[in-house]
């Protein structure tokens, strides 16, 4: 009968104390990652729906981290649909609909779907019941204004907040951190240009 030495097997033993210290450390900072992860979108979702801005009474709402996400319907007091918490749609038709007593006839839709291409200059967007002027054309874009993009997926929707000589600012819901932003504004010809990497198809007014 042949006798094993147990020596035989130490560096084996060795290895594996060694592995399943070295495999300790990296589960601890996964573990440590996944919990402070958790920390960060508990708190996030805690904070949803906060006041970050105003104009003209109207207030921006906090939507999340992730900004696909929804927090149920709004609608005024008299019923009229405002849109998806705390979405961008949501913000500029609560606009129209409490700083300017505007209800839009059609309300739906993506941000995108608020410009529409078949709409002349200067002409009614009968959708929104706003007169539409395109980015590029001979009229400027001027306070209250809404600033369309459709040059994404969803889109997105602001608000003009006021117009200077080589820029314009809006004021906008769920865009992380940032509810306000400055957009390059350009004449030339006798035509204005707004935004530099990404420009908005048009503008939309109530007249």
């Amino acid at each position: 009968m042949e006798i094993l030495d147990p020596r035989a097997h130490m560096p084996q033993v060795v290895l594996l104390k060694l592995l399943k210290g070295r495999l300790k450390k990296p589960i601890i900072v996964i573990i440590a990652v996944c919990v402070l992860a958790c920390a960060f979108f508990v708190h996030d979702a805690s904070v949803v729906g906060k006041e970050l801005d105003s104009y003209k009474g109207v207030t921006v709402y906090y939507n999340g981290i992730i900004y696909v996400r929804t927090y149920g319907q709004n609608y005024s007091d008299s019923g009229y649909y405002y849109g998806y918490k705390w979405q961008c749609v949501e913000y500029i038709k609560r606009f129209y609909f409490e700083a300017k007593n505007h209800g839009m006839p059609d309300g739906l839709g993506n941000a995108k779907d608020f410009f529409d291409p078949s709409v002349g200059q200067g002409e009614l967007n009968a959708s929104r019941g706003l007169a539409q002027y395109r980015n590029g054309g001979d009229v400027p874009p001027q306070p209250d204004d809404l600033l369309v993009f459709n040059d994404r997926k969803y889109g997105h929707v602001a608000i003009v907040v006021e117009v200077a000589e080589n820029h314009i600012e809006v004021i906008q819901q769920n865009v992380l951190g940032k509810t306000r932003d400055r957009l390059l504004l350009k004449v030339e010809g006798g035509k204005y240009f707004v935004g530099k990497a990404r420009k908005p198809a048009g503008w939309l007014r109530l007249e």
